[in-house]
């Protein structure tokens, strides 16, 4: 990663100072104009040079002296108390609100700032003594607040871990599996062996003991059922409840009523979603299109919470929900973005009750290509409350006493218009990477039950292509407006990543042009022609990694992997903030009422957008972190099983491998893989044994052995049962890398040789590999 450039280093070209030796207000002014120039720079802007060059020198000496000047890094200068652009602070305490107040590091004159709320976002929650990469931004006030940009690495300053007591000690050992350092508490804390908390380092001890602490929270036990998801809570720092104000704000809404809203109470809408899902933010129905001139088309309506009409600009509900961004979904709890009252009350679209709603009605010609939409703001009562698999069987032709009424009604007109809508997704062509998600079933105990794939059904499908045409229709209003709004945007893949596809699927003797520009029909036709294939799974797995992520931005770039070029998040207010501001887009642009968008949320859409990315970025990790040891715990009781799994992941260390039954991932060491060494070629995605060229590669089927399992971290290790494959005789033998270790290698079991050595001593051919496992 590239590492951040310096702010105004070097002196701006702009604006010309006057030449010769400048008085004290012109330098200080030059000075403030340029940021955080150095002395050279100074001098060769007012052209100075001999004895001026040794008075700028006494000037600026003199100035830094009376408090005037400050450093800035090795250099540079600024103006005593002024910031640069970006900068390295500590966090050395709180305010009386409970806010964070930084520092910069290295010894600048500068006062101790507040950090903006809400800006731990994207790296998790920062704690006192952390250290973080910040933006300066001056107020209106003149004072500067600092925005975060990143925390620097894991905090050095707060662990999260399990008490283990021995003999007279008791030591913190950190549940995060990367981190190796305990933490020693004093003997006198009142805690149990087990028990989950938050401590803090206060000293680093001797040079080679542990680090001393103090106790911070006692958040839980590691025996609880709940602990995978609050490990996960606290490791990522997800914000948790909800202020006073905010419940108060929530107990204070009242049913809605007709007031300025259409009646839609007739329409037979319904919601289809999960068995267990809580909140309804959306509901569907469709009917032909009666109009001679559509023959063939459909009328679809997808109908949204109306959350804009109970989260208002300002409230403390909206700085709330802004904090964290969207709601975190682990296997046993959901940590939501709103309080009950609202996420599974009023805005919950609940059966045979009045909701305020946001409705959008499309018409589609009968090649499903859209022709026009309308939106309005309504009051709707939803027709029935379905699941996916009570919809999809209805439809199969097993209905149920509940689905049977709706069948011709409601579910066979919706069937048919998802038939002509597909004609245009089809001719889009949207990326069509197949992810098999994992069902975690848990019991009233809060063990796990069961670990099974989720279907995929046709009503999933239906749903999701309503959903993402109700969002270009959001897109395309707020632009045809010309309102400010939040996209939803997903690049194409970098030609790196092309490069790298192309050589893997050279290596399985697939052709695939590396100056080819992607395309998502290109990449369909890949999955397509390799689907019955004994390399479908890791293709549709290398494809996807091909990818880039998708965020949120007031920049438009469309959206590659739904070849869509206007896209925004309307459909999910209820657990999402983005569709929160998309909806106060609508209802300012189309004069819907007065709680649309407010001049702070314009203001500020662009850090909204960063924000709310590096929300979903937290919660992703949350969730599979929760996850990860959720299917360790589940696993732990049966280490030495033996199960058949895929190779997902091949590393310099090691190969990851998922199991085929639980999809659960685990590393085998590359110490555990045979009698000889082996190499990482990174362009084949395989470890190469250096003497006989037997190879693992990506997307192999092996049979495993669980040699550990361990919930508290989430790590599965496994120990390897199959063979390796033959040598490939028509690829080239990869370049020697780092020489890895081996069980049965020549010096005994853990032995390492290191590197090969050339006549003088020196490492020959060395590569130290790419650290880390593969991206999920």
């Amino acid at each position: 990663m590239a590492r951040p450039k310096r702010p105004n280093k070097t002196i701006k070209k702009p604006t010309r100072p006057p030449q010769g030796l400048p008085d004290r207000d012109t330098l200080l002014a030059f000075i403030r104009e340029q940021g955080e120039p150095n002395k050279a720079g100074i001098a060769n802007a007012f052209g100075l040079k001999g004895a001026d060059r040794r008075a700028l020198r006494e000037m600026l000496n003199a100035l830094e002296a009376e408090g005037a000047l400050g450093k800035r890094g090795r250099r540079g200068f600024a103006e005593a108390g002024a910031f640069p652009e970006v900068g390295v602070v500590d966090v050395v305490g709180k305010d009386t609100d409970g806010e964070l107040l930084v520092k910069l590091v290295k010894g600048e004159e500068t006062p101790v700032v507040s950090l903006a709320p809400g800006k731990e976002a994207g790296a998790g929650a920062p704690g006192m003594g952390d250290r973080l990469l910040v933006r300066f931004n001056q107020l209106e006030t003149g004072e500067f607040e600092a925005r975060l940009i990143k925390r620097l690495g894991q905090s050095a300053h707060r662990i999260l871990g399990v008490v283990r007591k021995v003999r007279r000690e008791v030591r913190v050992e950190p549940v995060d599996r990367r981190s190796k350092d305990s933490l020693l508490l004093p003997p006198g804390e009142n805690v149990n062996d087990g028990d989950l908390v938050l401590a803090t380092v206060e000293s680093h001890g001797s040079r080679f003991g542990p680090k001393h602490g103090k106790l911070l929270e006692i958040v839980g036990r590691e025996d609880e059922p709940r602990a995978a998801s609050l490990i996960a809570i606290h490791t990522h720092g997800i914000p948790m409840g909800f202020s006073a104000a905010a419940e108060a704000e929530a107990e204070d809404a009242e049913p809605p009523t007709l007031s300025g809203r259409e009646d839609m109470r007739d329409v037979p809408l319904i919601t289809i979603d999960p068995q267990d899902a809580r909140d309804h933010d959306d509901a569907v129905f469709a009917q032909p299109d009666d109009d001679p001139k559509n023959p063939g088309g459909w009328i679809a309506w997808v109908a949204i919470a109306d959350v804009a009409a109970y989260v208002r600009p300002g409230s403390e509900l909206d700085r709330i929900a802004r904090e964290k961004g969207n709601s975190v979904y682990f296997p046993d709890r959901v940590e939501p973005m709103l309080p009950e009252r609202l996420s599974n009350g009023l805005c919950s679209l609940r059966e045979g009750e009045n909701r305020a709603c946001l409705a959008v009605r499309m018409v589609f010609g009968a090649d499903g290509r859209k022709r026009g939409h309308t939106f309005a703001r309504g009051l709707m009562r939803s027709a029935a409350k379905l699941s996916y698999e009570q919809a999809q069987a209805a439809i199969d032709g097993q209905p149920d006493d509940k689905s049977g009424p709706l069948l011709d009604r409601v579910l066979t007109p919706l069937w048919a218009a998802y038939a002509c809508l597909k004609k245009g997704r089809d001719a889009r062509s949207p990326l069509a990477i197949e992810s098999l998600e994992r069902k975690i079933s848990i019991n009233a105990e809060g063990e796990i039950d069961a670990i099974t794939p989720r279907p995929s059904l046709e009503a999933h499908k239906l749903i999701e292509e309503f959903m993402i045409q109700a969002n270009v229709c959001a897109a395309e209003t707020l632009e045809q407006k010309k309102t400010p709004l939040i996209y939803r945007i997903h690049d194409a893949p970098s030609q790196e990543k092309i490069f790298s596809l192309a050589d893997f699927l050279g290596s399985l003797g697939i052709a695939w042009t590396k100056g080819e520009a992607p395309r998502t029909d290109r990449f369909n036709k890949l999955l397509g022609e390799t689907r019955e294939g004994p390399h479908a799974d890791i293709i549709n797995e290398v494809v996807l990694r091909t990818q880039m992520q998708a965020i949120y931005s007031t920049e438009n770039i469309g959206h590659f992997g739904l070849n869509l070029m206007k896209y925004a998040h309307f459909t999910s207010p209820i657990r999402r903030y983005a569709d929160l501001i998309v909806h106060r887009a609508l209802i300012s642009a189309l004069g819907l009422g007065s709680d649309g968008l407010s001049d702070r949320d314009i203001s500020q859409m662009k850090g909204t957008a960063e924000e709310i990315t590096f929300a979903e970025r937290r919660a992703m990790a949350a969730e599979r972190d929760a996850t990860d040891r959720y299917v360790a715990a589940f696993l732990a009781d049966k280490v030495g099983a033996e199960f058949d799994g895929r190779i997902t992941g091949v590393t310099r260390f090691g190969l990851f491998v998922r199991l085929s039954g639980t999809g659960a991932d685990g590393l085998v060491p590359v110490s555990r893989l045979g009698s000889e060494y082996f190499v990482h070629d990174d362009r084949m995605h395989a470890l190469v044994g250096e003497k006989t060229g037997s190879r693992w590669p990506l997307g192999m089927t092996v049979r495993v052995k669980l040699a550990e399992a361990t919930p508290i971290t989430g790590g599965l290790l496994f120990e390897m049962l199959s063979e390796p494959a033959e040598p490939d005789k028509t690829a080239p033998r990869p370049r020697l890398g780092m020489r890895e270790r081996s069980d049965r290698g020549p010096g005994g079991p853990g032995s390492y040789r290191g590197p090969k050595r050339g006549p003088q001593g020196r490492p020959k051919n060395i590569r130290s590999g790419k650290k880390g496992g593969p991206k999920r």
